[in-house]
């Protein structure tokens, strides 16, 4: 049986944890070399023993997704090194929780430059390798774009990460119409994951615990768990896995699509 992606180059942004990490590990499972693109330095010991648990296809960049410079550094260093790009993964993100009041415009204006800023600076600068690579291969490059549920639907208390991510959903189906209507091999799509067991969730209620004036973060993602239809918490790899489905050939016909990955949340 082939292997989807085999010899195929990926990067995945906020690559070092999380869902990014699990993607990171599918995309290499399934054959390509891959790129992690993450704030530590290169020389950090989270970037050294996860370079060293990855294997030889894994890269790391230092990648700030806000910092324009940082785009422009990577995209010279993935087409020097390996003269192509397949995948592109925007997965590097972070959240705000609080009443409106609460929001300062720093804090809003931080939340749109890593979740929304971010992706648009990846598609940007990536565009024209990725369009180089997609005519080496049958149904093109892939850019798989994470956004949430929280894109799809509103939640009180999350109105900046809300706007974000509902940014990152329609930023995917106009780039996904620009790319076809003139006719560049770039299929564009969006993952929408529910309530994930990621660092940055267990981090989020946490902080959300502590507002509410209740020290255990765990009894709200049992809340949470509990709230979903199927049950559970999704695990890291099952967004993984319709990732590493948008970037292969499997997915030829799909551009500006978007897949909810939530155990039944938005179906309710």
């Amino acid at each position: 049986m082939s292997v989807p992606i085999e010899g195929r180059v990926g990067l995945v942004t906020g690559g070092l944890r999380g869902i990014g990490r699990a993607c990171v590990e599918r995309l290499l499972r399934d054959g390509a070399t891959v790129y992690l693109g993450d704030l530590s330095a290169a020389g950090d010991d989270i970037v050294r023993q996860s370079l060293a648990e990855l294997g030889d296809r894994a890269r790391y960049l230092q990648l700030d997704v806000t910092e324009e410079a940082h785009w422009v550094a990577a995209e010279a260093a993935i087409r020097g090194a390996s003269g192509r790009l397949d995948i592109l993964v925007s997965n590097a993100g972070t959240d705000h929780a609080a009443p409106i009041e609460q929001v300062s415009l720093a804090d809003w204006r931080r939340l749109m430059s890593v979740n929304l800023d971010g992706v648009f600076l990846a598609t940007k600068t990536m565009a024209a390798l990725l369009d180089e690579g997609g005519r080496k291969t049958p149904a093109g490059a892939s850019i798989v774009n994470i956004s949430s549920i929280m894109g799809m639907v509103g939640m009180a208390e999350v109105s900046a990460y809300n706007a974000s991510k509902g940014g990152v959903r329609l930023f995917t189906k106009s780039m996904a119409l620009e790319f076809a209507k003139a006719k560049r091999p770039i299929r564009v799509n969006s993952v929408h994951p529910g309530f994930v067991m990621t660092p940055l969730l267990e981090a989020g209620m946490k902080r959300w615990a502590a507002r509410s004036g209740s020290a255990d973060g765990q009894v709200l993602i049992d809340a949470v768990a509990q709230m979903t239809p199927v049950g559970r918490l999704a695990r890291p790899a099952e967004i993984a896995a319709v990732v590493a489905f948008l970037a292969s050939d499997d997915a030829s016909y799909m551009t500006g699509a978007e897949i909810a990955v939530d155990g039944g949340w938005t179906a309710q």
